[in-house]
C-alpha cells in the first residue's frame, strides 16, 4: 500500500479497513502517515458504499460507553439510525488527535467537531440532493440516510448513492488547536435540542456482549509474525541500577535474549513462559544506594517537613486570617490522602514493531497519539514514522502502566530487530505504575455568633500531580526515560476546592513538594481518575461537615445557607427530597437500624462538589460495624447535573462506577512502601473493593438540561464519595475520621476497640 492515506483512498472510491482488533503486520500497513488533516470534514466521517457511516474519532473509550454518545451524536445530525454508525478511535493514521481521554472531555469537548461534522456532512448532502432531484434543498426531508421530495416521497435517493464510499471534499474551519481544545466546523448549523430523536435516548453498548462471551480482543491479545515476548527486570531497591548482568545464566532458555541500556533491563524470548523464566533466572548484580523512602510510617512528618518547590494561591478573597483570628468561634482541621494504585484488573501490555524508519505501536493507553510521539522520540523517528493503535486494554482512568509498557516495548524491539510484546506482571502493574499522589489538607475558618462563616482558609500540601505527565509524548516522563538518563523535565501542579462556597473573606491554596525519589520511581505521582479531586473533596467537604456541626447546622441546611449558585442549589435540593433527608446535627450517634445486624449503627452523610460544569450532590447510608470495623455504604442517593444527556442509562452506568471505584478508594486503597520499595505489589497487600461491600442501592436523579452543552460525568461522581462515607461515620459514631482509607483497623481505633 506504500504511504496511501485514507484521504486518497475514499477519493479512488476505496475503503480502508483496518481492525483495531486484529490489526495487519507492518509489512501490508506501509509507512504511517502524520494522520488526516483537523480542516477537512473527510477526516471526521465517512459514508460507505452500503449507506453506512463511519466516524473518527481521535478520542478513545476508556468503558464508560463514551464511543456510544458519539455515534448518537453523528447519527442525530446526519438524520441516520444509530446502528449504521460505525466509529474509529484512537488510531493515530486514521484519526485526529483531540487529546485521547482526558478530563471527562470525551462527549463534552470530543464531541463538538463530531457534532458540527453531521452537520455538514447533512448539509452537503442535502446540496447535493437537492441538484439531484431539482427541487430546493427546502423543500427536502432525510430520515435514515434517505433524502425525500416532502410534496412527492416516492421521489428520493440515499446518501450511498449520492456520495457513497467517494471524497467529501468540503473544508472545515479549524481553530488550530490540537488536543481537547480542538475545533473544526462547517457552515452549517446543528440541530436544536427540541429537534433531537436520538441524542437522549439510551442506546445499548455494544461491546458487553464481546467482553461477557470472550470475544472482545484486547492489547494482550495482538500477535504478530516473529513476535518476542518480552518482561522487565526491575530492581528489589529503588535507584540501584545494574552493573553487571550475566546472560550467561539464561543461555538454557530457548531463544532467550537480554537488553541492557543503563538503567534498562529487560528479556524475550519466542515464548512467552520462557520470558517470564528468563527474567526470574537472569543474574544481575545491583548498585548500592541509600534507601529512598522515610516508610508509610514517616510519610506525613515528612510531608510536613519538607520545603514546598511550588505554592499558588487561586482564590484569595480579602483578609481570611484576619476575619478568622476576630471570629466567635474557630475551627481547624487536617486531612490527610495515601498514595494510591491505579491498580486496573490486569497489569498492562503493549505491541511495537519497530524498523529502521518507522513503527507502529499497538496500545491500551488513554492517549494514543501522544503514544506516538513519545515513542518517535524514543527511537529517534519522526512523529510521521510512527503509527499507534489503540486496543482496548485491562484498565484506564489517569496515567496507569499502559504508557510505561509501550515504551519498554519500543525500546526492546529496536533494539532486538523484531516485534516485541511486553506484558507486565501483577507486582509491576500495582507495584510499579505512576500513582495518585499522597496529600495532607489544613482547612481553618471563622464562624460569627449566627453561625455563618466570615472567614475560610484551605492549604493542600502534596506530591504534584503530574510529576509524571499526563501523557507519553515525552519519553523522560516513563520508566524507560528515567532508566536510561534522560533529562526530567517534571511540573508542579496541585489544585483547590471548586465548590462556589459564599464566604466573606477565604483563601484556597496549594504547595507541592519534591517527590521522595526523582528516577524511575515506583511512587512517582500522575494523574488518576479525578486527578486530586478526591482527596480535595474529601478534605473541603468534611470541612464543610465539621463546620456546619460547630455551628449546631443541619449539614444541607448550612451548605445552602453558604451558596447561591442556581443549580448547585437545585442539585443539593434534589438529593436531599429524593432520599428525604430529615434536618439534623450530625454526630449524635444515630439509633441503629432493625433491619441491620446487632451492633451494627447506621450513620447518613452528605456531600457536594462541582467539577467543571458538571454538579454532583450525594447522600450516602452506611452501616459501621463497631466490633469488626466494616463499614458499608448500604444507599446512595445521587443528584447529577452535566448539562445536555446525550444517553441516560450510560450516564447512570458512568455515575455508578465512579460510586463504587471512590468508595473503594475511601475504604480500602493505600499504597504501602518501605525504605526500599512499594509493598502493596498484588490483591492481599492493594485490596480493592469486592462485590460483598458493593451497595445495595445506588438512586440517581439525572437533572437533564438540554439548554446547556455536556459537560462531562466521568469523574464527577468519584469527587466527593469519600467525604460523604466521612461525614456518614461521624454521624453513626460521633467519631470523626481524616486519614483515608477508612480502614477496619482504624474504625476500630477510633470507636475505641482494641486492634
Amino acid at each position: 500500500m506504500g504511504n496511501i492515506s485514507r484521504r486518497l483512498l475514499l477519493r479512488s472510491g476505496g475503503v480502508l479497513v483496518v481492525s483495531l482488533a486484529v490489526p495487519l503486520p507492518l509489512s501490508a500497513q506501509g509507512k504511517p502517515t502524520a494522520g488526516p488533516l483537523p480542516d477537512q470534514l473527510d477526516s471526521w466521517l465517512a459514508i460507505q458504499q452500503d449507506g453506512s457511516v463511519t466516524a473518527f474519532f481521535g478520542k478513545m473509550d476508556p468503558g464508560q460507553g463514551v464511543d456510544v454518545a458519539i455515534r448518537q451524536i453523528v447519527a442525530e445530525e446526519l438524520d441516520v439510525a444509530v446502528e449504521r454508525v460505525a466509529i474509529v478511535m484512537g488510531d493515530s493514521a486514521r484519526t485526529v488527535n483531540q487529546g485521547g481521554a482526558s478530563g471527562s472531555t470525551g462527549v463534552e469537548r470530543g464531541g463538538i467537531t463530531l457534532r458540527y461534522a453531521g452537520a455538514e456532512a447533512r448539509r452537503v448532502l442535502l446540496d447535493l440532493g437537492s441538484q439531484h432531484l431539482g427541487v430546493p434543498v427546502e423543500a427536502l426531508g432525510v430520515r435514515d440516510g434517505v433524502i425525500t421530495v416532502i410534496a412527492d416521497p416516492a421521489r428520493q435517493v440515499s446518501y450511498s448513492e449520492l456520495i457513497g464510499s467517494r471524497h467529501f471534499d468540503v473544508p472545515l474551519q479549524w481553530n488550530g488547536v490540537y488536543g481537547n481544545g480542538l475545533v473544526a466546523r462547517g457552515r452549517a448549523e446543528p440541530k436544536r435540542p427540541g429537534d433531537y430523536r436520538v441524542v437522549g435516548t439510551s442506546v445499548p453498548r455494544t461491546d458487553i456482549p464481546e467482553k461477557v462471551f470472550a470475544r472482545h480482543q484486547f492489547v494482550t491479545d495482538i500477535r504478530l509474525p516473529g513476535m518476542l515476548h518480552a518482561r522487565m527486570v526491575r530492581p528489589a531497591v529503588t535507584g540501584s541500577v545494574p552493573i553487571a548482568v550475566d546472560e550467561a545464566s539464561i543461555a538454557d532458555i530457548p531463544g532467550a535474549r537480554v537488553v541492557w541500556k543503563q538503567g534498562f533491563l529487560g528479556v524475550a524470548a519466542p515464548h512467552e513462559w520462557h520470558a517470564v523464566r528468563a527474567a526470574t533466572t537472569l543474574k544481575v548484580t545491583w548498585s548500592q544506594v541509600a534507601p529512598p523512602f522515610p516508610g508509610n510510617a514517616g510519610l506525613y512528618d515528612h510531608m510536613r517537613a519538607a520545603k514546598p518547590i511550588t505554592r499558588k494561591e487561586p482564590t484569595k478573597q480579602g483578609d481570611a486570617d484576619a476575619a478568622i483570628a476576630a471570629a466567635a468561634k474557630i475551627v481547624e482541621a487536617e486531612y490527610e490522602w495515601p498514595f494510591q494504585s491505579h491498580a486496573s484488573m490486569g497489569p498492562a501490555c503493549a505491541v511495537v514493531d519497530a524498523r529502521s524508519n518507522a513503527a507502529t505501536v499497538w496500545t491500551g493507553t488513554q492517549k494514543p497519539h501522544f503514544a506516538a510521539i513519545g515513542v518517535a522520540r524514543i527511537l529517534g523517528l519522526q512523529p510521521a514514522q510512527v503509527r499507534s493503535i489503540w486496543v482496548r486494554g485491562a484498565g484506564s482512568y489517569g496515567r496507569n502502566d499502559a504508557g510505561d509498557a509501550a515504551m519498554d516495548a519500543a525500546v526492546m524491539s529496536q533494539a532486538l530487530g523484531a516485534p516485541v510484546r511486553v506484558q507486565y506482571m501483577r507486582a509491576e502493574g500495582t507495584g510499579w505504575d505512576p500513582k495518585g499522589p499522597a496529600s495532607i489538607h489544613r482547612a481553618r475558618a471563622g464562624l460569627d455568633a449566627e453561625g455563618k462563616v466570615v472567614g475560610y482558609r484551605f492549604d493542600s500540601r502534596g506530591f504534584s500531580r503530574t510529576d509524571i505527565d499526563t501523557n507519553e509524548s515525552d519519553p523522560a516522563h516513563s520508566l524507560a526515560g528515567q532508566s536510561m538518563g534522560m533529562k526530567l523535565t517534571p511540573t508542579q501542579e496541585f489544585g483547590v476546592p471548586t465548590e462556589p462556597y459564599q464566604f466573606p473573606t477565604q483563601l484556597r491554596a496549594w504547595e507541592t513538594i519534591p517527590p521522595l525519589f526523582d528516577r524511575a520511581s515506583p511512587l512517582r505521582s500522575s494523574h488518576l481518575r479525578d486527578p486530586v479531586g478526591p482527596q480535595l473533596g474529601f478534605a473541603s467537604e468534611s470541612f464543610i461537615d465539621e463546620l456546619a456541626h460547630a455551628a449546631g447546622a443541619d449539614p444541607v441546611a448550612f451548605r445552602l445557607a453558604h451558596l447561591t449558585d442556581p443549580r448547585a442549589i437545585a442539585a443539593i435540593k434534589a438529593c436531599a427530597d429524593r432520599c428525604e433527608w430529615q434536618p439534623h446535627v450530625a454526630g449524635a450517634r444515630r439509633v441503629a437500624d432493625p433491619r441491620v445486624t446487632a451492633g451494627v449503627v447506621t450513620g447518613r452523610g452528605f456531600a457536594y462538589t462541582q467539577r467543571g460544569q458538571t454538579i454532583v450532590a450525594v447522600a450516602v447510608d452506611v452501616d459501621v460495624n463497631r466490633a469488626t470495623g466494616r463499614v458499608w455504604p448500604r444507599r446512595w442517593t445521587v443528584a447529577h447535573d452535566c448539562g445536555l444527556v446525550i444517553n441516560p442509562r450510560g450516564l447512570r452506568l458512568c455515575i455508578e462506577g465512579n460510586i463504587v471505584q471512590g468508595s473503594s478508594r475511601a475504604l480500602y486503597e493505600e499504597v504501602t512502601f518501605d525504605a526500599t520499595m512499594v509493598t502493596s505489589q498484588d490483591w492481599v497487600g492493594y485490596p480493592i473493593l469486592d462485590v460483598a461491600d458493593a451497595p445495595e442501592v445506588i438512586d440517581i436523579v439525572v437533572l437533564d438540561r438540554p439548554d446547556l452543552p455536556p459537560s462531562g460525568a466521568g469523574e464527577s461522581a468519584i469527587r466527593p464519595v469519600a467525604a460523604a462515607i466521612g461525614n456518614a461515620i461521624f454521624d453513626a459514631t460521633g467519631v470523626r475520621l481524616r486519614r483515608a482509607p477508612f480502614t477496619p483497623e482504624r474504625i476500630k481505633e477510633a470507636v475505641g476497640v482494641p486492634t
